[in-house]
Order: structure tokens, then sequence, then C-alpha cells
């Protein structure tokens, strides 16, 4: 599993304009924070951190933030980009420990599509409702990503979040509460539209609805 090192320093100034100043010279303002500890002021070098954000892991994995003579394990919690340039405005870094359980949001990754019984012998098509969910979990537990296998899936299924199988130790954040739980859907596998199915369908729809005009009009 690729490690990744992000060498952080101390930022000491603080306003709009030192900010303008610390990007125009390469850098990213960042804050870490967490864990108990007072929050962190740091800059980044903005090159640096481009590659580092161009790996898909890196949003679901413990980091090793460097600060001075210090390090730091951490994860990435939010991340603000200028909305047309491709530049990095700011970074939020969140300390972890051992013994907290921290929410993420993990990516979901399809396994055997070309294998699933609802396309490629039903004739159906995939929709993907959900490409990633938010987990809660201790550190050492936190996955890269979680698989979603569609071998079985079958034409007309729907996978909700808990049909997921999910590594030991996790959970999903939205299925926690049992009084206001949203089990949503992932994955589903159906018919074009404009098919047999679908049109016949519909001309049932139709027909109820004139059924039910004619109701209405004769009361």
């Amino acid at each position: 599993m690729e490690q990744f090192v992000f060498n952080a320093q101390r930022r000491t100034e603080f306003g709009k304009a030192s900010t303008r100043r610390l990007r125009r010279a390469g850098h990213v303002p960042a804050i870490m924070y967490g864990a108990g500890k007072e929050p962190l002021p740091l800059m980044l070098s903005h090159n640096e951190l481009i590659q580092q954000l161009e790996h898909e892991s890196i949003y679901s994995r413990i980091l090793t933030v460097n600060v001075e003579a210090q390090s730091e394990k951490a994860v990435i919690k939010a991340l603000q980009r200028h909305p047309y340039r491709p530049t990095i405005m700011h970074l939020d870094f969140q300390r972890i420990s051992d013994m907290t359980k921290l929410s993420m949001m993990i990516p979901l990754h399809l396994i055997n599509e070309d294998k699933c019984e609802g396309l490629k012998q039903a004739g159906g098509i995939l929709s993907r409702h959900l490409t990633e969910i938010e987990i809660r979990c201790l550190p050492k537990d936190l996955p890269e990503f979680i698989e979603i296998d569609l071998l079985p899936v079958k034409l007309n299924q729907i996978i909700h979040l808990s049909d997921l199988t999910l590594p030991e130790g996790l959970e999903v954040v939205s299925l926690i509460s049992k009084e206001n739980a949203h089990d949503l859907p992932v994955v589903s596998v159906h018919l074009p539209r404009g098919t047999q199915a679908d049109e016949e369908k519909d001309s049932e729809e139709s027909s109820e609805e004139e059924s039910q005009d004619k109701q209405d009009k004769g009361n």
C-alpha cells in the first residue's frame, strides 16, 4: 500500500494580503486540527500537493504530515479548489487518534461488470446512484475503497446500502441511526427506456389513468 507524506511549514502570517502573497509564491494555505490539540495553520508547496492529489486513494488514506521536526497522522477532511483554474485554494487536515472512530467518504469500486447476469444475459443497463459512501471506523480499519460484486445481480435488481458487504469494523453513517436511517440505492440493473417491457408498463399506467378519469367524471 502506497504511503503518502506531506511536507508542511508553520504559517505565521494571516489575513487576505498575506494569503495572496503566499499563493503567488507557490504555496497553499492549510490547517490541521483534531485529536484534542490546538489548530495548526500550515502552508504546503502547491506543485507537490497537485502531484499527490492525482491519486484517488489519497482521499481515503491515513497520511503523514511532517511539520518541521514533528510528524502527525491525519486525513484530508476538506479541499477547496479554484472555481475554474487548476489551483488548490485551501486544505484541511484532521488529526487522527488510534482509539477514536472517524467518518470518511470512501469510493465504491464495481467488479465483474462484464459478467453481470442482468447485463449480459438479460440485456439490462447499469445505473450508478452513488459513487462513494460515508463510513465510520477506527483508523486501523479504514479501507482504500469498497468493492461491489455485480456478478450475481439480476435484471430489475437494486443494491441498497444495507446490501453491501463491508469489511469488519465499518459502519455506514446513514444506516447507524435506527430512527432516521436512509437505506439509499447504490446501483441498479434495469431495461433501457423504450423497450417492450417499458412500453407495456406505460400502456398499463395510461389505461389506469384513463379509467380513473372516467370514474372521476362519473362522480
